[in-house]
């Protein structure tokens, strides 16, 4: 069985880092990723900078973890969403701990994803 996921999306790098910084020390768990949606024109056009960190473990560690990491990047420039994932497929695993995802990273996605 996998342990839990949790993801937490805010805007900005430096939240995202510390972010990260208060789910590992919040609670024993991982931090396996952290993701940025900067996209390739992105200095050319103003996109705001949306950051994704991942964390493993346990379901109450990781509930701990991401409940720290919410209030941190709320605190700082804003929370989006945040999720746990209690028992996640092996899928699942595979897909949050990848670093960036898109149809060249993943060959099985359907076109019609």
């Amino acid at each position: 069985m996998n342990d839990a996921i949790g993801i937490i999306e805010m805007f900005g790098f430096v939240t995202a880092i510390t972010a990260a910084d208060a789910a590992a020390k919040a609670a024993d768990v991982k931090v396996i990723a952290i993701d940025s949606n900067k996209p390739a024109n992105a200095d050319s056009v103003e996109v705001p900078l949306i950051m994704a960190v991942k964390v493993q473990g346990s379901v109450s560690a990781v509930t701990a973890a991401v409940d720290a990491a919410a209030r941190t990047a709320e605190s700082i420039s804003g929370l989006i969403n945040k999720h746990i994932i209690a028992r996640p497929t092996d899928d699942s695993q595979k897909m949050a701990n990848r670093t960036s995802v898109g149809r060249d990273k993943v060959g099985h996605i359907p076109n019609n994803a």
